[in-house]
């Protein structure tokens, strides 16, 4: 029983081996990108198709940039001159002089 597992186990893996050569040639002949990772925590297997090597040239059609907008500039502000400052001078009262009844004479 042990034997015939091995034979199987070699069997199954020269398919798996037989079977991605032909899947490499195959997409290899249609340019897609495969690989095959084997890291932890499993193994990954990424396919993808090459970008394409020719972009078809842009739509022919023209948009047309919008209409110019004029903003009539705003009427001139005319302002009057700010009023003249005067300044008078200061009233000056002159008024009787001091009135004194007596003379008191302290330095006597």
């Amino acid at each position: 029983m042990n034997v015939s597992r091995t034979g199987f186990f070699k069997l199954a893996a020269a398919a798996a081996v037989a079977a991605g050569a032909l899947f490499a040639a195959s997409s290899a002949s249609a340019q897609v990108s495969w690989s095959l990772g084997v890291s932890v925590p499993g193994v990954a297997v990424g396919v993808a198709a090459p970008p394409p090597a020719y972009y078809g040239p842009p739509p022919a059609y023209y948009v047309a940039p919008p209409a110019p907008v004029y903003y009539r500039p705003p009427p001139p502000v005319y302002y009057r001159p700010p009023p003249q400052v005067v300044y008078e001078p200061a009233p000056v009262y002159y008024g009787p002089g001091p009135y004194y009844y007596r003379h008191h004479h302290h330095w006597r």
